[in-house]
């Protein structure tokens, strides 16, 4: 049986709804502006809770003719802490390192993990497989940074992504399994994007009115893919897998219309021998957590589970 949205957010999202219906009534088009102003809008009105940590510090990390920029959040600067790499959400078009500072730290805070933010490109200027690059740059030369800095840490390395950020994060597991550099401990995908194919039923069923949309969904696509690449064979639902992918948790919303691919993905990885987790949000939307002060417990809920994951 359904669970019914919360009434603060269904009210909230028959207020989007509707506003979204007269702007295109008069005209509107979506561009990769308006797209990064309304992720920039939301976020920085609902996202309010920004924990004090007491090191944060910005820093390049070299990259395939870029230099990635990501900003380091260290809960505990006496401790030797484990890794935590982010990748914002944003559809590969919307999103910034300063526009999820309050959620890495909140991750942080969450999880006793070092947060390493990652500042990568985005489309349509640097369409796929740019943000990957950056992302692998970072997963590969965080360590020699942070030594550089003097940092403690542990080089135990994990990745956190939501939406898009949670596609970067899982094909960077499925595109670097097989490199002897590397070992990723674990990964958590945050209502990740994982068949660019769009061919799971929840795409259909919850394809209009649930704020994030089939529609919107394609154009991001649109806008990320530039080359024909082939849809299947780089969704990460679709990848090779070996026992060198980490433990995996999927968090996924109820009504988000990206929800059945998690759970498709949950299964192709226990079927493939992977420890895989996941944790449904009942009632939740997409990109809930840049809604938080409207759903305060369900937010607590997953940094909770989260933590839980990372540390057991």
């Amino acid at each position: 049986m359904a669970n019914p949205i919360p009434a603060v957010l269904q009210n909230w999202l028959d207020t989007a709804n509707a506003v979204k219906q007269q702007l295109l009534e008069n005209g509107f088009k979506i561009t990769s502006s308006n797209a990064r102003e309304a992720l920039e809008t939301l976020t920085r009105r609902y996202v309010t809770s920004r924990p004090e940590i007491p090191l944060v510090r910005d820093d390049l990390v070299p990259g395939n003719r870029f230099r990635v920029p990501i900003r380091i959040y260290h809960p505990q600067p006496e401790q030797a802490l484990p890794l935590l790499i982010l990748a914002h959400g944003g559809g590969h078009t919307a999103g910034s390192l300063s526009l999820y500072d309050p959620i890495a730290r909140r991750l942080a805070k969450a999880t006793s993990h070092i947060i390493v933010s990652v500042d990568y490109r985005l489309a349509p200027e640097c369409p796929h497989p740019s943000g990957l690059s950056d992302l692998a740059s970072v997963i590969k030369g965080v360590v020699p940074i942070l030594e550089r800095l003097n940092l403690r840490f542990s080089p135990r390395l994990s990745l956190v992504g939501d939406s898009a950020g949670g596609a970067l994060c899982a094909t960077s597991s499925h595109r670097l399994q097989f490199d002897p550099a590397v070992s990723i401990h674990r990964q958590v995908l945050i209502y990740p994007s994982l068949d660019y194919t769009l061919s799971q039923p929840s795409i259909n069923e919850l394809a209009k009115g649930y704020l994030l949309e089939r529609d919107r969904i394609l154009w991001y696509f649109d806008n990320y893919f530039q080359h024909d690449e082939n849809r299947a064979e780089i969704s990460p639902l679709f990848m090779p897998c070996s026992i060198r992918l980490p433990a995996t948790l999927v968090i996924t919303a109820e009504y988000c219309p990206l929800r059945d691919e998690g759970s498709a993905y949950v299964e192709r990885l226990r079927n493939s021998g992977i420890h895989a987790e996941l944790y449904q949000a009942d009632g939740m939307i997409h990109a809930f957590l840049n809604l938080e002060d409207l759903v305060k417990e369900q937010c607590e809920a997953v940094y909770c589970r989260i933590g839980r994951f990372l540390n057991t």
